[in-house]
C-alpha cells in the first residue's frame, strides 16, 4: 500500500474503489491500522467521549486534540491523517480558524483537518485552503451542534432539510474540500449526494452508497458500551477479552501464581 493522499482518494472514487476510514487516537492503534491498510486515520473529536470520558464532544480542547494527533503521527506511515477541529476552534472567525488548523499540520503532523457545517463555513474553508490546509467537510448530523439539533437525530428526512443538505454538499465541493463526511442521513439521500459530487463522500451512518465508510473504533471494538448507534457494526468484543484478562491477572496476583519463575529474573 502506497501513501494515501487527498488526490489518491479522488482516484479511488473515480475507480469506484471504496475508502476505509477509522478513528484513531494513539500510537499502537495507528501502527495496527497501517498494517491493516486503512486509508484514513481520523483523529476525531469523538475522543472527548470514548477516550477522555466527557459527555459530548464539546469540551475537548485544541491541546488535548494535538496530544493525540502527535501520537497517531508517530505510529503512521501510509494512511492519510485527518484531525478534527474541536468546538470553537474554527467558528469564531476565519483568521483564527486558519491559525488553529495550521497547528494541527505544523505541530501535530496531520495532513488535513475536518470541520463541521455547510454553507456557513464556506468563507472559513476558503481561508484555510488559501493557507494550503486541506479540508474535509462534514454535514448531516454535526455532533458539535448537538444542543441546537436537540440530540443525536437523523438529518434530511424532510424535503426542505434534504434539499439544503444537497445544496450544502455542492457548495462545499465548490469551495474546495477534498471529501465530505455524511453523518446520520438516509441512505437514499446519501446516494443522491454521492452521485452528484466529483469528490468522495464518507458515510457515518449514511448507508452503503457513499464512497467510503467511517466508524468510531472503540464502538466497532465493543470498548464503549454507553450507547451503540444503529449503524455501528461491532466486529469484536474487546471489552470482554480485556475484562477477562484483568480478572485473571488479579486472581493470579492474589493467589501468588503470578509471577512464577518464568516471569522472574
Amino acid at each position: 500500500m502506497g501513501k494515501v493522499t487527498t488526490t489518491s482518494l479522488l482516484t479511488k472514487k473515480q475507480a469506484k474503489q471504496k475508502i476505509a476510514v477509522l478513528t484513531c487516537y494513539d500510537y499502537p492503534t495507528a501502527r495496527l491500522m497501517n498494517e491493516a491498510g486503512i486509508d484514513i486515520l481520523l483523529v476525531g473529536d469523538t475522543l472527548a467521549m470514548v477516550v477522555l470520558g466527557y459527555e459530548t464532544t464539546l469540551p475537548v480542547t485544541i491541546e488535548e486534540m494535538l496530544h493525540h494527533v502527535k501520537a497517531v503521527k508517530r505510529g503512521n506511515k501510509n494512511a492519510l491523517i485527518v484531525a478534527d477541529m474541536p468546538y470553537l476552534s474554527y467558528q469564531i472567525k476565519p483568521s483564527e480558524a486558519v491559525r488553529n488548523a495550521g497547528r494541527f499540520l505544523k505541530e501535530g503532523g496531520a495532513e488535513a483537518v475536518k470541520i463541521e457545517g455547510g454553507r456557513e463555513m464556506i468563507k472559513t474553508i476558503k481561508a484555510m485552503l488559501d493557507a494550503d490546509i486541506p479540508v474535509m467537510g462534514h454535514i448531516g448530523l454535526t455532533p458539535q451542534a448537538v444542543h441546537k439539533m436537540g440530540g443525536y437525530k437523523v438529518q434530511g428526512r424532510e424535503n426542505v432539510q434534504a434539499e439544503r443538505l444537497k445544496q450544502d454538499a455542492l457548495l462545499l465541493q465548490e469551495a474546495g474540500v477534498f471529501s465530505i463526511v455524511l453523518e446520520s442521513v438516509p441512505w437514499q439521500l446519501a446516494k443522491e449526494i454521492t452521485a452528484s459530487l466529483a469528490i468522495p463522500t464518507i458515510s457515518c451512518g449514511a448507508g452503503k452508497y457513499c464512497d467510503g465508510q467511517v466508524l468510531v473504533t472503540p464502538d466497532m471494538l465493543g470498548l464503549f458500551p454507553d450507547f451503540k448507534p444503529k449503524f455501528v457494526k461491532q466486529y469484536v468484543d474487546v471489552r470482554k477479552i480485556m475484562l477477562k484478562a484483568f480478572k485473571q491477572y488479579k486472581q493470579e496476583v492474589e493467589s501468588g501464581k503470578f509471577p512464577d519463575k518464568k516471569h522472574s529474573y
